[in-house]
């Protein structure tokens, strides 16, 4: 498999050689660096690459350059290699074109010249940027091979838990690739079962389960521990955030994660509004950090674990295993958060991972390329989900019950892309395919008209529903199922529960049972917003402590 390419180009033979000279000893390895000493010749270069099916990881490019400058290059190249890394080289007098050029051709980054020392100003910047390419990017893997179907159910299930824990993956459809199914009929001395599985190795795994895969790739299952000092029930934002911060200040934390790490957040293609990052991240890119920042500090993570049962024993709080494993910790942080709500209109249900995807555009895009696809909803992950697909999809059109209620950044970048339509004020009355989806008929809420359109997929983000069923018992909840913490414990008339038995007051984040906190959307009154759960999930740990010196 040839590698894949770094292009870089700047109209001074000195600067160009000076960036060659810089990263040629670090990256040459895993990249071939590719030289263009203007423009014209970079638009060349890149188009050559894309007709030998080659791929580009990064470009990294002068805007001064005659004739063409840095943003119209990248502008011509985007529609070649729309998963590129983008980085402008600038002076000080090109910032504002750079800053333009996040919103005009989603420029990732702009280094000001010169950048030495490299190992400060450069190294640090590129790293991170190939390392979110690499664990995004759908290139031709010779490593984990998932043999499948595109509309089998079983197979996208495979697909979403590597892409959700970022481990590389090839996909082999049998129904297109004849070498692939006489892999799969040569492993299983004939049969075809889907999804097979295939590793390095040279072992294979028959429709496994998330907790055979995550064993085989090395993921953690059960815990080292007798007893800790938190556990942490779900690995979104908020949970992550929590998992830093007691973590580094001591405290012996365990995350127990049922699906994947990062919650809603982390299918999410960009988040734009977080702090600190004005080219926006993937909830995947946020998740790796935070994933890596918490085991620095000696989080322990499960995974595939679910919490069945919560149970009190003082001074301990009991969290009891889907396998019957029981982690015994001291305090007890719940950030499950919430999930999209599932379709039960006729079709839904045979349709589900068979072109009917929830929160699943970031793992399926690729494979609906210049198709028409449907999104449903009219919140912020809808809008960031279908500003995803509309980068490979022919149109994208969105149905919103209602009005849009995203962020003015993301409705502003709806209406001014030219392949999105939004469709308000609509809801679906069925969806339709006999092997996999083609259509859905939606009626017009003011005038009772229906309409059937044909499309290739519908990605569902509709709903909060919190995930709260483990602790319905002994926890109080509000109508919707969201956890009462604080003030929200308290009747009409002022009273904290009977089961608070207490002289002081709830913390802010604590539930009825004193020690068990939460924190994120899975609380009432908590706001969905990534920052917002970060936020709660760090501000919780100073109560983790303030509650630890009472026991």
């Amino acid at each position: 498999m040839p590698k894949p390419n770094i292009l870089i180009a700047d109209d001074e033979p000195a600067v160009l050689n000076a960036i060659y000279r810089d990263l040629n000893p670090r990256y040459a390895k895993d990249y071939k660096i590719v030289r263009a000493d203007s423009g014209a010749t970079a638009l060349d270069a890149a188009q050559k690459l894309s007709t030998r099916g080659e791929t580009i990881a990064l470009f990294l490019v002068d805007q001064r350059m005659p004739r063409m400058t840095g943003t119209e290059f990248l502008e011509h190249v985007r529609g070649l290699f729309p998963d590129a890394k983008k980085v402008l080289l600038t002076a000080y007098a090109d910032t504002e074109a750079a800053i333009s050029s996040i919103n005009k051709i989603g420029l990732d980054y702009y280094l000001l010249k010169p950048w030495d020392p490299p190992d400060e100003r450069l190294y640090p910047i590129l790293d991170d940027l190939l390392t979110e390419w690499r664990s995004a990017s759908h290139i031709e893997y010779e490593g984990i091979r998932i043999a499948g179907t595109q509309w089998s159910l079983a197979s996208h299930d495979a697909k979403e838990f590597f892409a959700r824990y970022q481990v590389p993956y090839q996909f082999l459809d049998l129904e297109k690739d004849a070498k692939a199914r006489l892999l799969v009929e040569g492993a299983l001395n004939g049969q075809v079962k889907i999804p097979t599985v295939f590793f390095p190795d040279g072992s294979f795994l028959v429709q496994p389960t998330p907790r055979q895969l995550a064993e085989k790739i090395g993921l953690k299952t059960k815990p080292a521990r007798e007893v800790y000092d938190l556990a942490i029930v779900g690995s979104g934002p908020a949970g992550l955030a929590a998992a830093v911060y007691a973590s580094s200040e001591g405290l012996k934390t365990i995350v127990i994660e049922r699906e994947a790490p990062g919650g809603q957040a982390g299918s999410s293609p960009k988040i734009e509004n977080y702090l600190g990052f004005p080219s926006g991240l993937s909830g995947l890119d946020l998740t790796r950090r935070a994933l890596t920042q918490a085991q620095r500090f000696g989080a322990e993570i499960l995974a595939t674990q679910q919490v069945v049962t919560l149970r009190i024993q003082d001074p301990y709080r009991i969290l009891v295993l889907g396998d019957g494993t029981e982690i015994v910790s001291k305090t007890v942080l719940i950030t499950t958060g919430a999930s999209f709500h599932i379709l039960t209109v006729p079709g839904a249900t045979e349709l589900t991972g068979k072109g009917v995807y929830y929160g699943a555009a970031f793992t399926e895009a690729m494979f609906f390329k210049d198709q028409h696809v449907f999104v449903v909803g009219g919140a912020n992950s809808a809008a960031q989900n279908a500003l995803f697909l509309a980068r490979y999809c022919s149109k994208v059109t969105m149905l919103v019950r209602s009005e849009l209620s995203t962020s003015q950044y993301l409705t502003d970048a709806l209406y001014m892309t030219p392949n999105i339509e939004v469709r308000l004020g609509v809801e679906l009355v069925s969806l339709h395919g006999a092997e996999n989806f083609d259509a859905v008929t939606i009626k017009d809420k003011k005038t009772g008209a229906e309409e059937k359109l044909k499309g290739a997929a519908l990605f569902v983000f509709i709903g909060q529903r919190p995930r709260t069923e483990f602790a319905k018992d002994i926890l109080r909840l509000s109508p919707k199922g969201n956890l009462l913490t604080g003030a929200a414990l308290k009747d009409e008339n002022g009273k904290l529960p009977p089961d608070w038995k207490l002289d002081r007051e709830p913390m802010l984040l604590e539930t009825n049972i004193p020690g068990v906190f939460a924190a994120g959307d899975v609380r009432f009154g908590a706001r969905n917003r990534v920052a917002a759960a970060v936020g709660e999930g760090s501000t919780a740990i100073s109560m983790v402590h303030e509650y630890l010196t009472t026991i």
